[in-house]
Order: C-alpha cells, then structure tokens, then sequence
C-alpha cells in the first residue's frame, strides 16, 4: 500500500483518527504528557483480567479493533464521559499493549504533542525477554528528543526495587541485537531450541514498528506482505537483508526514509487492515 499520506507525528493517521461524532470524548484533557499516557492505560483491561471479571466472550472480541474511533465508540458507549474520567474495569475496552499505545497516542496528539506508537518487546537488565510490548513515544521540543515512556505497570516494578530493571526495546533494535549474535535462551525463551521462531517473532515486530512509525498501528497479531510469506512458509529471497534495512530505517527515523520503504509492495500494509 503506498503511503497516501505526509508523515506527521502531530495529526492523526487512518487509524488514530477520532469520528466527530466522539470528539466529545477528548475534551478537556490534561495538559501533561505523563498524565495522557496514565489516563489511557485506565481506559484498557487486559483479556485475563476481562474474564476474571466475567466479562463477556463478545467483549473479549474488542481486543480485535483496530481504529482509534472504533475503541472510543465501545468506551463511551459503556460508560458516558470523557476519556479521562476514572471508570470501573468492567467499563473499560478489552485489549493489549496495542490498545493502549494507540489511545495514548491520540490523546497526546489531541492535546497538541507530537507522538508516534512504537512496537517492540520487554526488556530485562536490556537483554530482550520475547514478551511483546507497544508504546508510545513523545517529542520533547526543549530536549529535542523523542521520549520514551514505560507503561505505568512496568515503571513500578523497576521502581519498587526490582532485581532486573524493565525496559522497552524496538522491534528494529531487537533484530539488530539479533542480527549480533545477542540472544540465547536466558534470554529469549526459544532462541537456542526454536531459533527460526525467534527471527521470526523479532522480524515480524520489526515490520510492525515500521507501520506504526508510518501511522499505520496495525495489531499485534497482523502479518502482510514478505512477513506473511515467511508466516506460511516460503522464504523470501534475501529476507534477512529487508528486515536490515527497515531495522535501519527505523532507528534513523527519517519521515521521507520511512514513507518510501513503507510504500514497497513487499512491506505497505493492504487496505483490509486500515479499519
């Protein structure tokens, strides 16, 4: 899919974009990125604590939504009010990591910051676990830096002491450390007995991150183009060496850099997956 649009981290992209009908909903929010990102971790439980709850297996099919618009649609359907109103579990939508980046991201840009979602995995003392994580970056204009957040889950545990501190590392990173001989299995769980998987996981995230660095926030789970034919079996030629060069790509961050190689036939994201 060629990218039909600029890259700007300040406006939303196809699937960041709220409808008017909900802009409601993102009135009067707080001023502070900290307390955007806080605010849209509240708005999401995670599928193992929905069904602790009892929620419905209906409900737990909100984990599949891709668009911004759609998540706002259920959350103000279930409970009235603007976003960053505290509300019970019960009223908040089903999702992952994805789910909170993605509102974290609107949030920000709503309230006039430049933000970007970024998909990538856990880490421990900086060696990458396999756990995927997505979150959101900001733009500090002062630092004139991209800001990289934990979500508030993992800030406490590396707050309150935690023997192996908790970090975040992009899917680009993590293949470039891949691509060094870094990972054994303490440190991703099947890099030494499954090691195909562990390229693939790592590549596919890879991918992923360029989408998001693109606006495009795919889900987790979505694989298209060369990654889908790995996924099913088929080795693209010279595979390793794509994965290189959006790794690369990514970590420059170029806007013109990015849209181009996104634009690829073999990396853009089909239409199906823009909503």
């Amino acid at each position: 899919m060629p990218v039909s649009h600029v890259i700007d981290y300040l406006q939303p992209g196809p699937l960041t974009e709220v409808d008017t009908a909900h802009a409601w909903a993102l009135q009067d929010l707080p001023s502070d990125p900290t307390a955007l990102c806080t605010a849209a971790e509240a708005l999401v439980v995670r599928p193992a604590e929905a069904r602790a709850l009892g929620l419905s297996a209906r409900r737990l099919e909100e984990q599949s939504i891709r668009s911004v618009s759609g998540l706002v649609e259920v959350l103000t359907r279930l409970f009235s009010a603007r976003l960053q109103s505290p509300r019970p579990p019960s009223a908040r939508v089903v999702g992952t990591s994805r789910h909170v980046a993605v509102l974290a991201c609107t949030l920000l840009r709503a309230s006039g910051f430049a933000a970007r979602v970024r998909a990538g995995f856990v880490t421990r003392q900086g060696h990458m676990t396999g756990d995927e994580l997505w979150i959101t970056e900001h733009w500090d204009s002062f630092e004139r830096c991209w800001i990289r957040p934990l979500p508030v889950a993992l800030s406490r545990e590396t707050t309150a002491g935690s023997p192996e501190p908790l970090g975040f590392l992009s899917g680009g990173e993590a293949w470039q450390e891949y691509r060094k001989g870094q990972y054994t299995q303490e440190t991703y769980d099947y890099a030494e007995t499954d090691p195909t998987r562990c390229a693939l996981e790592i590549s596919s995230t890879t991918v992923r991150d360029l989408a998001a660095l693109c606006q495009v926030e795919v889900l987790p789970g979505d694989v298209w183009g060369r990654v889908a034919q790995v996924h099913e079996g088929r080795m693209p030629a010279a595979f390793d060496n794509l994965i290189d060069v959006t790794a690369s790509v990514c970590a420059r961050g170029d806007a013109t850099d990015l849209a181009r190689l996104f634009s690829t036939r073999a990396l853009g994201v089909p239409q199906h997956m823009l909503s």
